[in-house]
């Protein structure tokens, strides 16, 4: 089978404009991850029947996603920014487990960064704001949110905006736009919503690709709040659990409370709901299904142990 194994239509054609370009090759690699998340869980799965474990060689691998192995490692590459030899353990099922045993509390990934705590740390990376009780009371009544659709690493974004910031990012990969955009409307069910994609073009590209500053509209009850500045304060690359959340925001007991509100996480991504895990070493659930917080995890792993910058940068420095 050729290198152009998945649907022609998947790359970007000449025709198309450098922005539809772009999305068509953010979504072909993302669809390229997903299909190997499933091709690695099932030779795992073969293995096991088997009573042993193996990776799966990069050949191998390669050819049941019908590329060469330079095409592979090629896309691979473009994606993470590193070769796919190591990404593989990072897309397995244990990543959940060694990130955890490797992590560090949230107290000392504060320090490390010589801040005097988590609190601080949200402002390394982003501007943001919170909306009043009364506001969020209002279910968006008088807001008008733009919003738009844009490419990103992990398949298409849908981004939403108040004229304060970003409230709202959502992945369709898994879902479909129809179900994604339903889900994210029903949040806020008494504000106008216009696509506008070019008017809140800033605040995305800087957010998903570390240019310039991202501002945030956190639109929540003032317990999802806490939850939300709690997951703020974990970098890309690092982990944490629900139970160190709950202990975090001063409620230890609070731990399904928490969950719940980390799947009600309406920024996924920029508030990094995708890393924070179970206890048990789990993976969770994940609101735009598992495969992009698999997807989202071994992304960040990968560049941590290359020494590539996370994609936001530290506002600080600027």
């Amino acid at each position: 089978m050729s290198d152009t194994a998945l649907p022609p239509a998947a790359l970007p054609p000449a025709a198309l404009t450098d922005a539809d370009a772009e999305a068509q090759r953010q979504d072909y690699h993302y669809r390229v991850i997903s299909r190997a998340l499933h091709e690695i869980d099932a030779a795992r799965a073969e293995a096991a029947a088997g009573g042993h474990r193996r990776e799966l060689p990069l050949t191998d691998l390669a050819a049941r996603l019908g590329f060469s192995p330079a095409h592979f490692q090629r896309v691979f590459s473009a994606w993470v920014g590193v070769s796919p030899k190591r990404y593989q353990q990072y897309l397995s099922l244990d990543l959940a487990r060694e990130l955890l045993a490797e992590r560090l509390p949230l107290e000392e990934v504060a320090a490390s960064a010589g801040l005097s705590g988590p609190s601080r740390l949200h402002d390394l990376f982003l501007r943001w704001e919170a909306m009043t009780p009364g506001e969020f009371a209002a279910g968006g009544g008088g807001l008008t949110i733009r919003w738009g659709r844009f490419p990103s690493p992990f398949g298409e974004a849908l981004a939403f905006a108040t004229a304060r910031g970003l409230c709202g990012l959502a992945f369709t990969a898994e879902t479909g736009f129809d179900a994604a955009f339903a889900d994210m409307a029903a949040r806020w069910p008494g504000a106008t919503l216009r696509e506008e994609a070019d008017a809140i073009r800033p605040w995305v590209e800087a957010a998903l690709g570390g240019r310039g500053e991202a501002a945030l509209t956190l639109i929540g009850a003032p317990f999802q709040i806490k939850v939300w500045e709690a997951l703020l304060a974990i970098p890309s690359g690092e982990v944490t659990t629900y139970s160190e959340i709950a202990a975090r925001i001063g409620n230890p007991a609070a731990v399904r409370a928490v969950g719940t509100a980390v799947g009600r996480n309406p920024i996924s991504y920029l508030i990094p709901c995708h890393r924070a895990l179970r206890k048990s070493g789990g993976l969770g659930g994940y609101h735009w299904g598992l495969p992009v917080k698999r997807a989202m995890l071994a992304r960040e792993a990968a560049r941590r142990e290359a020494g590539i910058a996370p994609a936001l940068l530290c506002l600080a420095q600027k």
